[in-house]
């Protein structure tokens, strides 16, 4: 992955005031748009069409156990990145790649906790960014797990070692701020805006003296999807090719959307303001899918939910599925000038093994590669396959097995 890398925080209050309104609206949110305040760039007389890719991820869900498994006694820290080394090449070979960060990072002083209030090690937003994300979506039903702290922890975190983030927010500022990644590729640059909500809370309220901290949808939040239109109508104002959202919603273990999900998908996508939809929630892969709509009438894609990526989620609980997760490469078309669009968003399923924690790509393990790290045995390789590619295959789809490689470089890393 080609990084030429600077952040800025550049705060500039864009979104109107919240609302109330529930997520069953009729979307009114392109009414009035301001005016851009980017200026228009001329593409350069050399640039050429090219093609780049955007990859999500499943939940990344430490469990105690996964933090004993990270532990390396020799170097005495805690190394993520090793039980994440199958997967790697797939997350730094991507131009764009986003995790799904489903938990808070305690607070300093307080220890890391399981469910129901989690509470992860701060070391793992260094391990995030040595896997190659360039950014998370924080917005889910457990960020309020170590309240107002939790969230101040976890950005924090993730500022110091460079990783973008969505969802949740430490100021007003930077809840109205849109997270902006641009890519340089074929001589000209591609501005991609990522939004992160959630539908869930667990119960667990939104702190009155920081209303602006948790990004909630619906009717147990603050703000609609009409809200979330409205951002990203905003984002293409002010210079956004692509919105990119990542939504926490649905109901856990289950393996196809919910029809709420599918109201508030096809919602989004009648909004002509989405590109790409990455889902989170269920624990278990659920399918991808292309809803009519979309910018430019091209269509939205989404994948209803990525699943796992590591967790200490167990077979005796749940089943094998809850150790499967969901790679989602998006395939976006680059033209020398003219607006850039998703042409493709591909699954490859990923592995968990829960004895030691590693994550591996179940493809490779079906075909019988056996890397370290890896306990599974054939019986237990041939359930994760019988419970997640019958989901995933279909439509006449199939599995992506070759990993991304860098095609851009990504030039800036910005909110505004």
């Amino acid at each position: 992955m080609r990084r030429r890398f600077t952040a800025a925080l550049i705060c500039v209050i864009a979104v109107s005031g919240c609302s109330t309104a529930t997520s069953e609206q009729t979307p009114q949110a392109t009414a009035s748009l301001p005016a851009s305040t980017t200026p228009v760039k001329s593409p350069s007389p050399t640039a050429t069409a090219s093609t780049i890719t955007i990859v999500g991820s499943g939940d990344i869900l430490p469990h105690l156990s996964v933090n004993d498994s990270a532990w390396d006694s020799q170097s005495g820290t805690f190394d993520y990145a090793a039980l994440l080394a199958g997967v790697q090449p797939w997350i730094s070979g991507a131009d764009l790649a986003l995790c799904a960060m489903e938990v808070p990072i305690a607070p300093a002083g307080e220890e890391p906790s399981n469910y129901p209030l989690f509470g992860a090690r701060a070391e793992l937003a260094a391990s995030i960014k040595e896997v190659g994300w360039d950014g998370c979506h924080t917005a889910t039903n457990h960020s309020m797990d170590r309240g107002f702290a939790g969230i101040t922890a976890t950005l924090d975190a993730f500022d110091s070692v460079g990783l973008g983030h969505a969802g949740t927010a430490r100021t007003q500022q930077e809840s109205d701020a849109v997270q902006y990644y641009t890519l340089e590729t074929g001589g000209r640059d591609v501005v991609i805006a990522h939004l992160s909500a959630t539908t869930l809370t667990n119960g667990l309220l939104i702190p009155e003296d920081h209303p602006y901290s948790w990004n909630v949808v619906g009717a147990l939040g603050k703000r609609s999807i009409d809200d979330l239109i409205v951002d990203a109508a905003r984002a293409r104002a002010n210079g956004a090719d692509l919105v990119v959202l990542s939504m926490h919603w649905g109901t856990e273990y289950v393996s196809t959307p919910t029809a709420e999900q599918r109201t508030l998908g096809e919602q989004l996508a009648a909004s002509k303001q989405f590109d790409l939809v990455f889902g989170t929630h269920s624990h278990v892969p659920e399918p991808v899918e292309k809803l009519e709509g979309g910018p430019d009438d091209r269509g939205m894609w989404v994948v209803w939910s990525m699943g796992n990526l590591i967790s200490g989620q167990q077979t005796r609980n749940a089943g094998y599925k809850v150790m499967a997760g969901i790679l989602a490469t998006a395939t976006v078309e680059v033209p020398a000038s003219g607006p850039a669009h998703v042409s493709d968003l591909e699954w490859t399923v990923t592995a968990q093994d829960e004895r030691t924690d590693h994550v591996f790509l179940l493809s490779d393990l079906v075909a019988g590669d056996t890397p370290e790290g890896m306990s599974l045995s054939p019986a237990e390789i041939n359930a994760l396959a019988e419970v997640t590619y019958p989901v995933m295959a279909v439509d006449g789809q199939t599995e992506r097995t070759t990993a991304p490689t860098p095609a851009a470089t990504l030039v800036s890393q910005e909110r505004h």
